[in-house]
Protein backbone atom coordinates (compact mmCIF):
# COMPACT_ATOMS: atom_id res chain seq x y z
CA UNK A 1 0.00 0.00 0.00
CA UNK A 2 1.58 3.33 -1.06
CA UNK A 3 2.16 6.02 1.49
CA UNK A 4 0.22 9.18 0.85
CA UNK A 5 0.28 12.43 2.67
CA UNK A 6 -2.60 14.82 2.63
CA UNK A 7 -1.58 18.45 2.51
CA UNK A 8 -3.23 20.22 5.42
CA UNK A 9 -5.63 22.97 4.48
CA UNK A 10 -5.25 26.38 6.16
CA UNK A 11 -8.40 25.82 8.25
CA UNK A 12 -6.90 22.60 9.65
CA UNK A 13 -3.74 24.33 10.95
CA UNK A 14 -3.37 26.08 14.30
CA UNK A 15 -4.53 29.67 13.87
CA UNK A 16 -1.63 32.15 13.90
CA UNK A 17 1.02 29.51 13.29
CA UNK A 18 3.71 30.25 10.71
CA UNK A 19 2.61 27.21 8.75
CA UNK A 20 -0.98 28.47 8.66
CA UNK A 21 0.21 31.89 7.54
CA UNK A 22 2.31 30.41 4.75
CA UNK A 23 -0.49 28.10 3.65
CA UNK A 24 -2.80 31.08 3.14
CA UNK A 25 -0.36 32.87 0.84
CA UNK A 26 -0.46 32.48 -2.91
CA UNK A 27 2.47 30.42 -4.20
CA UNK A 28 4.16 33.40 -5.86
CA UNK A 29 4.07 35.40 -2.62
CA UNK A 30 5.52 32.47 -0.73
CA UNK A 31 8.33 32.13 -3.28
CA UNK A 32 9.08 35.86 -3.25
CA UNK A 33 9.44 35.79 0.53
CA UNK A 34 11.42 32.56 0.48
CA UNK A 35 13.84 33.73 -2.22
CA UNK A 36 14.26 37.10 -0.52
CA UNK A 37 15.47 35.24 2.56
CA UNK A 38 18.01 33.34 0.49
CA UNK A 39 19.16 36.48 -1.31
CA UNK A 40 19.67 38.26 2.00
CA UNK A 41 22.42 35.73 2.70
CA UNK A 42 23.56 35.02 -0.88
CA UNK A 43 22.85 38.15 -2.96
CA UNK A 44 24.72 36.86 -6.04
CA UNK A 45 22.92 33.50 -6.28
CA UNK A 46 21.98 33.74 -9.97
CA UNK A 47 19.54 30.81 -10.05
CA UNK A 48 17.54 32.35 -7.22
CA UNK A 49 17.73 35.78 -8.86
CA UNK A 50 16.26 34.30 -12.06
CA UNK A 51 13.38 32.75 -10.12
CA UNK A 52 12.83 35.99 -8.23
CA UNK A 53 12.71 37.94 -11.50
CA UNK A 54 10.11 35.55 -12.93
CA UNK A 55 7.98 35.88 -9.80
CA UNK A 56 8.07 39.68 -9.95
CA UNK A 57 6.87 39.46 -13.54
CA UNK A 58 4.01 37.15 -12.53
CA UNK A 59 2.94 39.69 -9.93
CA UNK A 60 3.24 42.58 -12.38
CA UNK A 61 5.99 44.17 -10.29
CA UNK A 62 8.11 45.11 -13.29
CA UNK A 63 10.28 47.73 -11.57
CA UNK A 64 11.35 45.20 -8.94
CA UNK A 65 11.99 42.64 -11.66
CA UNK A 66 14.06 45.19 -13.56
CA UNK A 67 16.37 45.66 -10.58
CA UNK A 68 16.84 41.90 -10.33
CA UNK A 69 17.48 41.56 -14.08
CA UNK A 70 20.02 44.40 -13.99
CA UNK A 71 21.84 42.61 -11.16
CA UNK A 72 21.85 39.39 -13.19
CA UNK A 73 23.24 41.21 -16.24
CA UNK A 74 26.07 42.58 -14.09
CA UNK A 75 26.80 39.13 -12.66
CA UNK A 76 26.61 37.28 -15.99
CA UNK A 77 27.22 39.82 -18.77
CA UNK A 78 27.75 37.15 -21.43
CA UNK A 79 24.48 35.27 -20.87
CA UNK A 80 22.09 35.87 -23.81
CA UNK A 81 19.02 34.67 -21.88
CA UNK A 82 19.60 37.22 -19.15
CA UNK A 83 19.83 40.02 -21.70
CA UNK A 84 16.70 38.72 -23.45
CA UNK A 85 14.83 38.84 -20.14
CA UNK A 86 16.16 42.34 -19.49
CA UNK A 87 14.88 43.39 -22.93
CA UNK A 88 11.47 41.98 -22.02
CA UNK A 89 11.46 43.89 -18.76
CA UNK A 90 12.27 47.18 -20.51
CA UNK A 91 9.55 46.47 -23.08
CA UNK A 92 7.03 45.83 -20.29
CA UNK A 93 8.04 49.18 -18.79
CA UNK A 94 7.58 50.89 -22.19
CA UNK A 95 11.23 51.80 -22.60
CA UNK A 96 11.70 50.84 -26.26
CA UNK A 97 15.24 52.15 -26.76
CA UNK A 98 16.58 50.17 -23.81
CA UNK A 99 14.50 47.12 -24.75
CA UNK A 100 15.84 47.08 -28.29
CA UNK A 101 19.43 47.66 -27.12
CA UNK A 102 19.18 44.66 -24.78
CA UNK A 103 17.44 42.54 -27.39
CA UNK A 104 20.23 43.29 -29.84
CA UNK A 105 22.78 42.42 -27.15
CA UNK A 106 20.98 39.13 -26.47
CA UNK A 107 21.03 38.22 -30.17
CA UNK A 108 24.69 39.27 -30.50
CA UNK A 109 25.51 36.99 -27.56
CA UNK A 110 23.73 34.05 -29.19
CA UNK A 111 19.99 34.22 -28.44
CA UNK A 112 18.34 32.59 -31.45
CA UNK A 113 14.71 31.76 -30.64
CA UNK A 114 13.26 34.22 -33.14
CA UNK A 115 9.95 32.36 -33.39
CA UNK A 116 9.40 32.84 -29.67
CA UNK A 117 10.56 36.45 -29.89
CA UNK A 118 7.82 37.12 -32.46
CA UNK A 119 5.17 35.71 -30.11
CA UNK A 120 6.45 36.75 -26.68
CA UNK A 121 3.78 38.96 -25.07
CA UNK A 122 6.44 40.73 -23.05
CA UNK A 123 7.79 42.25 -26.27
CA UNK A 124 4.38 43.45 -27.49
CA UNK A 125 5.22 47.13 -26.93
CA UNK A 126 8.19 47.02 -29.34
CA UNK A 127 7.02 44.50 -31.91
CA UNK A 128 5.74 47.18 -34.33
CA UNK A 129 8.90 49.25 -33.98
CA UNK A 130 10.81 49.17 -37.31
CA UNK A 131 14.03 48.51 -35.36
CA UNK A 132 12.52 45.27 -34.03
CA UNK A 133 11.67 44.06 -37.52
CA UNK A 134 15.12 45.06 -38.76
CA UNK A 135 16.78 43.11 -35.95
CA UNK A 136 14.73 40.02 -36.78
CA UNK A 137 15.46 40.24 -40.52
CA UNK A 138 19.15 40.86 -39.93
CA UNK A 139 19.72 37.91 -37.60
CA UNK A 140 17.00 35.32 -38.29
CA UNK A 141 18.60 34.15 -41.53
CA UNK A 142 21.94 33.34 -39.89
Amino acid sequence: MPLTSKRPQPAELPQGSIVATLAERPQVDFELAFYTGILNSLPDYSDVLRAQSANFTLKGEFEEGLRVDQTLAELRPGDPDIHYNLACRYALLHQPDLALDELNRAVTLGYRDFRYMLQDRDLESIRKDPRFRTLIRKHADR
